[in-house]
């Protein structure tokens, strides 16, 4: 879907930003804009997301496609093979497709198998059927494995909820990129693509979580020198700067997709995600 009207700069805003022509003041022109979104990420440089083509500020995770020429939601790639966007309305489709053309490739593979046996043995009657044969078990084959590569990179990405762009280039936060600052643990994560309802998550229904503007992020500060959590007192703030939001604990619901009680920390001692009990912990030694 197309980002949200209240994303897009109003008419007087967009008028002085035009005029503007010190990336400085169309800075704060745009931080001004964004003070009440519900933006957490920004450029490497620290600047506001802005889509010059669209004139509109980009949503967390937004990014604009130039062969669609619009900014799409949670954008992962643009995909030749069904000539569209895959992003936030469409992921979970485009995940099934590959799944259904895997089973469907494997379907084929295995019953043209027995005659292209037959074909190898010189069993198979000599008829004009015997170059289909062979060539509908290649093909099958060859798109398995293509297909069977593709769709188990993405599973990854699901369990950890990135997008190809993402993986290629980290989310900047307020405190730095962090290419798992939306990841909440596998079990979420594939609940916030597939939905609640695990009965729809193999049916072409759409069920995935949230709007395509707001995320839930992990509240970990990543420092070169020393993890630590966010403090609990210390407000959250958006790129927009002056406008604060409460921090959450880590144990608290962001949203639904945190209501659990439970610890949502990734497993794996590769993870940059640590129990606050841990850090707390080693700061003591520290000091």
């Amino acid at each position: 879907p197309f980002s949200p009207s209240q994303f897009c700069l109003s008419k007087a805003d967009k008028e002085q930003y035009e005029k503007e022509e010190r990336p400085e003041s169309q800075q704060e022109i745009l931080r001004k804009a964004a003070k009440d979104l519900p933006i957490y990420t920004t450029t490497a440089s620290r600047a506001i997301r802005y889509c010059d083509r669209c004139q509109l500020i980009k949503p967390d995770r937004c990014h604009h496609c130039s062969a669609c020429d619009i900014c799409v939601l949670k954008m992962d790639h643009h995909c030749p093979w069904v000539n569209n966007c895959v992003g936030f309305s469409n992921y979970k489709f485009f995940l099934l497709f590959l799944m259904y053309s895997l089973l469907y490739c494997l379907f084929v593979a295995a019953t043209v198998l027995q005659y292209f046996i037959k074909f190898w043995t010189n069993e198979l009657p000599d008829t004009h059927a015997k170059f289909h044969v062979l060539f509908l078990f290649f093909v099958a084959a060859m798109f398995f494995i293509s297909i069977l590569s593709l769709f188990s990179y993405h599973c990854w990405l699901v369990g950890k909820n990135r997008s190809t762009i993402e993986t290629f280039r980290a989310p900047t936060f307020r405190n730095g990129p962090d290419k798992n600052g939306f990841s909440l643990g596998c079990s979420k994560n594939l609940r916030e693509v597939f939905g609640d309802e695990k009965k729809y998550w193999l049916l072409p229904i759409f069920t995935s979580l949230g709007d395509g503007c707001n995320f839930p992020t992990r509240l970990v500060i990543m420092d070169p020198e020393q993890l630590t959590v966010t403090s609990q007192n210390e407000p959250a703030k958006s790129s927009g700067a002056n406008q604060s939001f409460p921090t959450r604990p880590l144990s608290e619901s962001q949203n639904r997709l945190l209501a659990s009680d439970s610890q949502w920390m990734e497993g794996g001692p590769e993870e940059e995600n640590v129990k606050s009990g841990s850090l707390h912990h080693n700061t003591s030694d520290n000091s």
